[in-house]
């Protein structure tokens, strides 16, 4: 009989999930899902309950990867809060389940595994999209999200000049006293964005904050905000001069406003990237459209399982 579910806490997730490991699985976990194998990847789009009265959302994310014998699910709510508010964007839990018997092996935090898979999927798209010799990073946002981007992004690459804008100087600046290297804060998103080779939106904007005018030729984009089919983080002349690439198709499809209100055609999947199945256009203007993939969290909740054992089974 199998015994009650590991509960693992935010902190414990922190100390065991480290971008070294997270990393190359993620990128097998996004070839195997663009395969559209069965055997390697079961997942539907994103379910949504809408939670009228706090205006969010609760999403579902069930994932069945049966070679590798992963069964996982994620409940995140996410709203739509004004710039004053101290509540949360986003609240997240990760449900492993055994996949023979049923049963739940362990539930954990889901803060820190949303905020490093999709930042870690945001570098994957910046180490197959971007040009090899960018030295500037803007990041228009200053949570949660904007902090993951840039741990992983100046772990994994060697950015001369890092950038940052918020709705807020104050967030900005505190934005940059959080993190390990010198930051410029920018008054305004055209001046964080001007002659930028990556550029990382990770806002709440339900409208377009950046604007393609202002976006150099060649410079490589990673959308994370804007997670509904009708909010928007970038405008119509960015995504039709732009290469889009996505995590899934079906799902930028259906969710993404910058896809959906735009009209502009996703071009490839990271995963066909990955595959070898599509090119990657470095040359080119592109956009990675990011919706976050149960398949992402069920690789990352994985990994904090299999480090909590053999942590667990140490003397």
């Amino acid at each position: 009989m199998a015994g009650p579910p590991v509960i693992i806490w935010e902190h414990a997730v922190k100390r065991l999930l480290h971008y070294r490991e997270l990393v190359p699985r993620l990128e097998a976990a996004l070839g195997k899902f663009s395969s559209r194998d069965s055997a390697e990847v079961i997942q539907p789009v994103r379910s949504t309950v809408p939670l009228q009265k706090h205006n969010g959302f609760l999403g579902l994310m069930p994932t069945y990867m049966e070679n590798a014998g992963v069964l996982c699910t994620k409940f995140v709510c996410f709203y739509k809060r004004e710039d004053s508010s101290a509540l949360p964007a986003v609240q997240a839990t990760v449900v492993l389940l055994d996949p023979e018997y049923g049963n739940v092996k362990a539930v954990m935090d889901g803060e820190v595994i949303t905020g490093m898979r999709t930042a870690a999927v945001s570098a994957i798209s910046a180490k197959l999209l971007m040009r090899p010799d960018a030295e500037v990073l803007a990041i228009l946002g200053s949570g949660k999200q904007a902090l993951s981007h840039y741990n992983v992004f100046t772990e994994m690459f060697s950015f001369k000049e890092v950038r940052v804008w918020s709705h807020t100087r104050q967030r900005a600046e505190s934005f940059c006293q959080s993190v390990s290297g010198p930051v410029t804060v920018c008054a305004s998103v055209e001046e964080a964005v001007r002659g930028a080779d990556a550029i990382v939106t990770v806002t709440r904007c339900t409208e377009p904050v950046l604007f393609g005018q202002w976006v150099k030729p060649g410079a490589h984009v990673a959308a994370v905000g804007a997670c509904r089919p009708d909010w928007r983080e970038l405008d119509d002349v960015l995504m039709k001069e732009a290469v889009v690439y996505a995590d899934s198709r079906e799902g930028a499809m259906a969710e993404s406003g910058d896809v959906v209100l735009s009209g502009a055609e996703v071009f490839a999947e990271l995963g066909d990237v990955i595959n070898g199945t599509k090119p990657a256009h470095r040359e080119k203007t592109t956009v990675f459209k990011s919706l976050g993939m149960g398949v992402e969290d069920a690789v990352s909740a994985e990994l904090v399982f299999d480090q909590w054992k053999a942590e667990a089974s140490q003397p």
